[in-house]
């Protein structure tokens, strides 16, 4: 992705930047989220449905998701599904096991995550205990 950026490949698609840095993230390929961070790409890219902070919190991908916070990516940016980043990363699925401690849910809640759209409890006792201990429930 960056050397095709090097290479001009992008040309001034920002649409193709955003879902860029949106895979990137979804991959847990921080050098290269960094990359198109620094060059101004936002992490709006949605495809998918969800952007580049949605998927990083779903794939539980924690330093893509300490990433975005440093660079204050919006948190409350609604998906195609209606959730925000926080509600998107507790969704239980095949990504989590029920003793899975997901730290990635534990960086949003410090950074001010709030639970909006996501049923309570999730399903998953260790971030159920999590919502609690922050009071997002």
């Amino acid at each position: 992705m960056v050397q095709w950026h090097e290479a001009g490949l992008y040309g001034d698609q920002t649409e193709a930047l955003a879902e860029a840095l949106t895979c990137a993230c979804f991959l847990g390929r921080i050098e290269a989220a960094e990359y198109f961070l620094q060059r101004g790409i936002p992490p709006c890219g949605a495809k998918t449905g969800l952007n580049a902070f949605h998927w990083a919190a779903k794939r539980g991908q924690l330093e893509a998701v300490r990433l975005l916070v440093r660079w204050k990516a919006q948190m409350e940016t609604r998906s195609m599904y209606g959730g925000n980043v926080l509600d998107t990363g507790c969704v239980v699925g095949d990504q989590r096991t029920q003793t899975e401690s997901p730290s990635d849910i534990e960086e949003l809640l410090k950074a001010g995550a709030r639970l909006e759209t996501e049923t309570y409890p999730t399903e998953h006792e260790v971030i159920d205990a999590m919502l609690l201990q922050h009071r997002v429930v």
